[in-house]
């Protein structure tokens, strides 16, 4: 790939991939602990939890970024402590990239979680509750087999997804090459360049073949999860 692209174009498109895998592991934990509340629990301002988990989905990426930017930013409630106490300071550094895209994937994860865990018998859970398995046990051994399919799928699209985040991140974490310059952004960079469109053409043919090979694999590995479990 170096020898096809620049040094810094290459760059930019090793930070996305790493962003992407960096972000689904952050954000898949909490993605399915809150879709299994939104599914199973029974307390108040459930609904509003909903809202607030799909808020990135309708609100544009830039006011996602804004408000991390608030938070997080170095006279942040959040940001300020994190830099005073700890020495930590994310703001335009690779790190905000992450959780940018973690934020904007995260109610992708827990919509697919979610239709996962629908869809589970819980007949079967309660079976299994009356030959005397404790509810953990009845978690790993029943319920989260029955709901990897889609688990993998959300963490699959989630990925994909963050390989093209553009306003979340350049809000929030600048558009700094080797630092936090992705491919969407080296992208609008090459655009904006004279001269540039064969660059920017050479890497919107990389993001769309990596955007359309990670839909193609959550698709089959939902269709493998599905054929494993009985039920195509």
């Amino acid at each position: 790939m170096e020898g096809w692209l620049s040094a810094e174009e290459a760059q930019a498109v090793w930070l996305s991939l790493s962003v992407a895998t960096r972000s689904v592991l952050v954000s898949l934990g909490p993605a399915v602990l809150v879709a299994w509340l939104l599914v199973r629990g029974r307390f108040p301002g459930r609904f509003l939890l909903d809202a607030l988990v799909h808020l990135p989905l309708v609100v544009p990426p830039v006011v996602v970024g804004w408000a991390l930017l608030m938070l997080f930013g170095v006279r942040g409630p959040i940001g300020a402590p994190l830099e005073e106490w700890f020495g930590i300071r994310l703001v335009f550094t690779s790190d905000a990239v992450v959780l940018a895209t973690a934020v904007m994937g995260f109610p992708l994860i827990v919509r697919a979680v979610r239709l996962g865990l629908e869809s589970v018998d819980e007949g079967l859970e309660a079976a299994a509750r009356t030959l005397g398995a404790g509810r953990w046990d009845v978690f790993v051994t029943i319920t989260l087999p029955l709901m990897l399919p889609g688990i993998l799928a959300g963490a699959v699209v989630a990925f994909a997804a963050g390989l093209g985040e553009f306003g979340a991140v350049i809000t929030f974490a600048s558009n700094v090459p080797g630092e936090t310059q992705t491919l969407p952004l080296a992208i609008y960079t090459a655009t904006q360049t004279p001269g540039g469109e064969a660059t920017a053409a050479r890497l919107a043919g990389i993001s769309f073949a990596l955007a359309l090979g990670g839909l193609m694999l959550a698709e089959l590995i939902a269709r493998r999860m599905h054929r494993w479990l009985g039920r195509g």
